[in-house]
């Protein structure tokens, strides 16, 4: 089950991203009271979770209900978190988030970024959404799920934490070191997705 929760863990943290959000979030919050921007951080990894985990119970259900083969899924899902992880080692997905925050950011009358931009799509992106899914349905029976649900619950413990450091989180590491990380991150990432990937085609071919 440790290793259960190791690779769920990982795959979320670096899909999430939670390095990488928190620097967008504490300029989308720049004008923000130190209460207000706590408020909103804990809000939008509240609805991010509320999201993730009903994808994570009923996708399945979802999948069924529109005739997907779960290894197609795995298949389409791979290939859009190794789009991702191309996004995150060519620091291309930082620009990304970074110009939609300066369009939010230029639009004096969003005060509350809880919702748009950062529980969605940043933190409960079509990437996680799709991590999510895989992850649940490559569990074993009810203890696997929780064990996912677990790491699920970890990974946005951290994200919320980041998020109301995100000031003085960017004052410590600087714009060098998260590019660092995002990089190492989206390489793994690519791994990970490379192996739903086969395992989906495995899986559709009879391999």
């Amino acid at each position: 089950m440790f290793e259960v929760f190791l690779s769920a863990f990982i795959t979320l943290f670096v899909v999430i991203d939670p390095p990488g959000c928190a620097p967008i979030y504490a300029g989308l919050t720049k004008g923000a009271t130190a209460r207000q921007a706590r408020v909103m951080a804990i809000r939008a990894t509240l609805i991010a979770g509320v999201i993730l985990v009903g994808f994570a119970l009923f996708g399945e259900q979802l999948l069924g209900a529109l005739h997907i083969e779960l290894d197609s899924f795995r298949i389409a899902g791979g290939l859009m978190l190794f789009l991702i992880a191309l996004d995150m080692v060519f620091e291309k997905r930082t620009q990304r988030r970074e110009e939609r925050a300066e369009k939010i950011a230029a639009t004096p009358e969003v005060e509350d970024v809880s919702v748009f931009p950062m529980a969605m799509p940043m933190l409960a992106g079509p990437g996680a959404i799709a991590a999510v899914m895989l992850l649940q349905n490559e569990a074993s029976g009810p203890e696997g799920s929780l064990v996912v649900l677990g790491a699920l619950g970890a990974v946005l413990a951290i994200t919320m934490a980041a998020l109301i450091a995100a000031g003085p989180l960017m004052r410590l590491f600087g714009d060098r070191v998260e590019a660092v990380i995002t990089r190492l991150l989206g390489v793994l990432l690519a791994a990970l997705a490379a192996q739903y990937v086969i395992d989906g085609l495995k899986g559709s071919f009879g391999i």
